[in-house]
């Protein structure tokens, strides 16, 4: 008999039900990593953690010299649906040889890297290439398959894995080596978790496959560098003109803005094979509309955050991860700005990058990176870690205006103004109760400020709720399929 809950939700269209069951699995997870982070920031401190957040970073620039581009290209050709098993052998062959060149190359300028020279970091960052080329392997062809639930379900799990592991570590005493070693555990369970959907057999392929794979992987690989760029150089430059400690304090408050933006990353996970297949068979009248909505709906929570987290966030930060943090709250409340921009960078991104327009993605990508670049180098010194998020809300900003004109020439990205209006409101309300609360609630205790949390969501999501109907019926339906209640007075 089946389950009638497994049937309804199997009744939602593909990519909503994909999209929740991804967003599920990655509201899970977020909510895990921030208690983690919390006990990791209050157990060790910022300066530590600021090693750690370095290790991220050169494995960052390592593993993707170690993948070359080929990863998303190997996606890409799997997902057409042709030589799957060529394409695959290919990447995989690729990728071995790659991730070898990278290896030498880290240890070849490592001694220039003051950075890497405490902590063991180059060996750790060696070991952790290694199990990507397992786990990454793996988890690239399964997702190529189109089996976007089992890849976002082995990452949700991979993660709770990871950070299990580094909790029990860094209880027992490894400090910031429980750190490294549960990253890499979470590489290799991602992979293990994949291995049964990991239908593939090993085939012959020729050059006509890794011309292929280059021909696309080519503009991945710049595109990821750009990303990179994006993603780390700001935790190098502060590393290497500022302190561990300023890292750790910068990252910190980095990963507690990502809150905003995570609905508009498992949006973006389900869609990416989709726009794929559509692209090579035609169907680019479908892409348009879930790019739409995708960006609608991952507002939802980007803008309320950002609302509610410049007005909190010296206290959030201060409560959450100790009073060495909290002079983060400058950095966090410019980069909660740069996660509604995100929302547009990344789903335009992967409407032009997955419709084969890897090439114009590189040339927003690569004129944004080196503007970040010059930016981190000029700001830094200056400004500190304050001048490193302004860089990287510049960049990004740079980024959208340049994908936004890009995409337009091959596909019409109409915003939704009337909901995305509906949300600014219901937030503006929402931050009004707020300011006038901490006026006369002196939010001295954890307590009382999540409970200021809790009721000034309420607030955002009965407003919203009421004034955009279109948005309140999608939920609910989505509500109701999974078999949950919804309120009659909503």
């Amino acid at each position: 008999m089946s389950n009638p809950i497994v049937s309804n939700i199997m009744r939602i269209p593909a990519i909503q039900r994909q999209s929740t069951l991804s967003l599920i699995s990655t509201i899970g997870i977020t909510l895990f990593g921030f208690i983690s982070t919390m006990l990791f920031s209050h157990l060790l401190g910022k300066d530590l953690m600021g090693v750690y957040y370095l290790f991220l970073a050169y494995y960052g620039v390592f593993n993707m010299i170690g993948d070359g581009g080929f990863g998303q290209a190997a996606v890409k050709r799997i997902s057409e649906g042709n030589d799957q098993n060529g394409y695959l052998t290919a990447y995989t062959t690729l990728r071995a040889l790659l991730i070898l060149v990278s290896t030498l190359l880290l240890l070849l300028l490592s001694p220039y890297f003051i950075d890497l020279q405490s902590y063991d970091l180059v060996l750790w960052i060696i070991i952790a290439l290694s199990a990507s080329f397992f786990g990454h392997t793996v988890t690239y062809g399964v997702y190529g398959l189109g089996h976007v639930g089992v890849y976002s379900l082995s990452n949700g799990i991979s993660e709770f894995f990871r950070i299990l592991f580094q909790i029990i570590a860094v209880l027992l005493g490894f400090s910031v080596f429980g750190l490294y070693g549960g990253f890499i555990v979470g590489i290799l369970i991602s992979g293990i978790i994949c291995l049964k959907y990991f239908t593939f057999k090993p085939a012959k392929f020729s050059f006509r496959h890794i011309r292929s794979l280059a021909t696309y992987g080519f503009w991945i690989f710049l595109i990821g560098t750009g990303s990179i760029v994006f993603a780390y150089a700001d935790t190098i430059f502060i590393g290497y003109f500022m302190t561990n400690g300023d890292v750790g304090v910068y990252r910190t408050a980095y990963q507690f803005t990502s809150l905003a933006a995570f609905l508009s990353v498992a949006i973006a996970t389900t869609l990416t094979p989709k726009i794929s297949h559509w692209s090579a068979n035609n169907q680019m009248d479908k892409i348009a509309p879930v790019i739409t909505r995708g960006i609608t709906f991952s507002l939802l929570l980007a803008i309320p955050v950002a609302f509610g987290g410049i007005l909190l966030s010296e206290r959030l930060l201060y409560f959450f991860y100790g009073a060495d943090f909290a002079e983060g709250s400058t950095v966090c409340s410019i980069l909660l700005i740069m996660q509604i921009i995100s929302v547009f960078t990344l789903l335009l991104g992967v409407a032009l990058t997955a419709s084969d327009h890897a090439r114009q993605a590189f040339y927003a990508a690569s004129i944004a990176a080196l503007l970040n670049i010059a930016l981190n180098v000029t700001l830094i010194p200056i400004f500190g870690i304050n001048g490193a998020a302004l860089a990287t809300l510049i960049s990004f900003s740079l980024n959208a205006i340049l994908i936004s004109h890009l995409l337009k020439r091959y596909i019409s990205i109409r915003i939704e103004l009337l909901p995305i209006a509906h949300i600014i409101i219901a937030s503006l309300i929402m931050a009004l109760f707020v300011f006038i609360y901490i006026q006369f609630v002196p939010l001295d205790n954890v307590v009382v400020t999540l409970i200021l949390v809790v009721i000034g969501a309420l607030i955002y999501v009965f407003v919203l709720l009421k004034l955009d109907h279109g948005i309140r019926d999608e939920i609910a339906g989505m509500v109701t399929t999974f078999g949950l209640p919804w309120p009659k007075w909503l």
